[in-house]
């Protein structure tokens, strides 16, 4: 029986396009565009995350090692793109299906408004039967402003989106298992209903020159989506036909079940947009407050201001004894809250001579960790 979703992300990663011999456009990719091209046929909304820009660069300017230099990586980036979209231009025209090329990097889901612009871009190309094919920008993204691997990627994209499901293709069946002794591996898990600590410990997978993420950054990956609502499957894309065995039931690799009690698409923006720039360090009352009462986070709790930042970023709450509590949108710099952290919110225009809010983070503004 064939499972309800309908709006499906698909993570590609560099090792289902290049060969052993350091070739570009393997087999498998050609199979997996065919049957994305079948998905949408069917009346599937279907969202191509891919990686490769810099393999194929690799592979064009002949280089036998992974570059380690950003004007290098960026110049691999640049050959291969074009490249990369050249060779999904030709496998999806054989199937008369028309492609759109995004490329974003962190800032573009950093700003709420180029973040909706993105949203409402990539739903008028679903609404117009195109397949958006994702990757990160990496001609012009720099540490500051990167992703930091496709499969974070995929899953912002996911969450962005609101897709049902979330699938990251790679070159292993799923998850296993450790062996008791923890050197090897065990048993594939089929499901994972909770991401523990115990699932993240198993999460350590190979690179190749290639490649930048592994088995941990999927399960970072599934983390973000499932808080979203999504599901997440871990599939290995060089079983032909697993796309469609996955969407039937068919038992294939990992998947992470979807949290029910989902946040909001504004919260979500906040936790995974936006890079923190700075810490709050606040006391036991505070943590209550925030954590249990669905409070604001008052200047009264503040114990300890790390880091530079200004009204409108996003810091992280931490607790006294060193746990992170949340994350959340700060309404005043770090000057002016070296200046009343610890006392009351009817100090503040008192002591700045100015008051944006009784509150350093409104509750509205301020995502909790679980």
């Amino acid at each position: 029986m064939a499972y309800t979703w309908n709006r499906i992300v698909v993570k590609v990663g560099t090792s289902l396009l290049t060969t052993p011999e350091d070739d570009f456009l393997s087999v498998y990719i050609t199979g997996i565009v065919k049957e994305l091209c079948s998905l949408r046929q069917s009346g599937k909304e279907i969202i191509l995350v891919t990686s490769g820009a810099i393999g194929a660069g690799m592979c064009r300017l002949g280089l036998k090692h992974r570059p380690t230099t950003i004007p290098l990586k960026q110049a691999c980036a640049a050959v291969g793109q074009s490249c990369l979209m050249n060779t999904y231009e030709q496998l999806f025209a054989e199937h008369q299906q028309s492609i759109a090329q995004v490329l974003l990097t962190h800032h573009e889901l950093a700003n709420r408004r180029s973040y909706l612009n993105t949203y409402n871009t990539l739903l008028t190309l679903l609404q117009y039967n195109a397949i958006p094919i994702i990757n990160e920008n990496d001609t012009v993204a720099v540490d500051e402003i990167k992703f930091g691997d496709n499969d974070t990627l995929s899953a912002l994209v996911a969450q962005l989106v609101e897709a049902d499901l979330l699938i990251l293709l790679t070159d292993i069946d799923g998850l296993y298992s450790k062996t008791p002794d923890g050197k090897g591996f065990g048993e594939l898990i089929p499901l994972v209903e909770d991401i523990t600590p115990e699932i993240v410990n198993m999460a350590k997978g190979s690179k190749n020159k290639f490649t930048t993420g592994g088995m941990a950054t999927k399960i970072t990956a599934a983390q973000i989506a499932t808080t979203a609502g999504v599901t997440v499957m871990i599939l290995n894309g060089r079983i032909h036909g697993i796309l469609s065995d996955a969407l039937f039931g068919k038992g294939c690799g990992t998947t992470f079940a979807a949290k029910a009690d989902k946040i909001s698409s504004r919260k979500r923006w906040i936790m995974y947009g936006l890079k923190t720039v700075g810490e709050i360090i606040i006391d036991d009352g505070a943590r209550e407050a925030i954590f249990n009462q669905g409070k604001s986070l008052l200047p009264s709790g503040i114990v300890e201001v790390k880091g530079h930042f200004e009204e409108g970023d996003a810091v992280i709450v931490s607790g006294i004894h060193g746990n992170s509590i949340a994350k959340g949108l700060i309404n005043y710099s770090r000057g002016a809250m070296a200046k009343i952290k610890g006392k009351q919110s009817s100090q503040i225009e008192e002591i700045l001579g100015y008051k944006y809010s009784d509150e350093i983070i409104h509750r509205d503004n301020l995502v909790m960790f679980e």
